[in-house]
């Protein structure tokens, strides 16, 4: 998958420690957050902003936990495909992944 490698966005990829990267692991934000509550909300930008822009899904339990951990997030801002997009605004009602409509 392409996606996997991603260079072609600044946030695709993050230095973490093995311990966090090994926590991680292919876990989504239902099952896993940074330790850093610093972090929060970044990481729910990133993780929204690579969804929209390789248009992938997000299950029903991942959907709710954005959602859920994104209300606290409203200053959170990142472009996709070019355009700015507001956290959690997106996320609610598009963790799925339509900006261009």
């Amino acid at each position: 998958m392409r996606f996997a490698n991603d260079l072609g966005a600044k946030r695709s990829l993050v230095a973490v420690t093995a311990k966090t990267n090994r926590s991680k692991a292919d876990k989504d934000p239902s099952e896993w957050m940074p330790p850093a509550e610093s972090a929060k909300c970044t990481y729910l930008a990133d993780w929204t902003a690579t969804k929209l822009r390789w248009k992938l899904s997000a299950d029903g339990k991942e959907r709710a936990a954005l959602e859920t951990l994104a209300k606290d997030c409203s200053d959170t801002r990142r472009e996709v495909r070019g355009r700015p997009v507001d956290i959690p605004v997106l996320m609610v009602g598009a963790t799925v992944i339509r900006t261009d409509t």
